[in-house]
């Protein structure tokens, strides 16, 4: 039953961030509709019981794409002036009650509910989880990640090294 709540209030919330995307009329109001929405899904994959994707989830995409889209945002600028006071009228009181609101149904929903890696029988499930991830990462995987990671460091640093490059005219070069 509580995870039938959480389920149906985070899809709410996904599917409201999501119309908020396509209808805001400024785009920094559209990015925290995606934002909305992105936590959403995350706390979807929590009610799946994939924590591992939930927690990249949030940490890829909540936070280094949405930094990214904030970003050129920013470069890309909003020209328009806008009014920042409230518009609706008692706006703040019903933003703070609704949250209140919010975050009281989702602790009574998961109270009892947020018990990660077990079944009905008492035995560990650790499919999706963040450890059974790290058990085939580091277990039989090993040698292919720290490739991969000494490769991205590498092209990293290549990355690094050529912004800093400055171009030298030929003449300077000859002497």
């Amino acid at each position: 039953m509580a995870e039938t709540v959480v389920f149906i209030i985070f899809a709410a919330v996904a599917l409201v961030g999501a119309v908020s995307i396509i209808m805001a009329k400024n785009t920094v109001y559209s990015a925290m509709g995606l934002l909305a929405t992105m936590f959403s899904i995350a706390v979807l994959y929590v009610v799946l019981d994939a924590h591992f994707v939930a927690a990249v989830q949030v940490i890829i995409y909540a936070g280094a794409v949405m930094t990214l889209f904030l970003f050129v945002i920013m470069l890309v600028g909003v020209d328009k002036p806008e009014a920042y006071g409230a518009q609706i009228p008692a706006q703040r009181i019903m933003t703070i009650v609704v949250a209140i609101g919010f975050f009281a149904a989702i602790a009574l929903a998961g109270q009892a509910a947020w018990v990660t890696g077990s079944d009905a029988f008492g035995t560990p499930n650790l499919n999706g989880t963040a450890e059974a991830v790290a058990d085939e990462i580091f277990g039989t995987w090993v040698v292919v990640f720290l490739s991969t990671v000494m490769l991205l460091t590498i092209a990293a640093l290549g990355t690094i090294a050529l912004a800093y490059f400055q171009d030298v005219p030929a003449e300077e070069v000859a002497e």
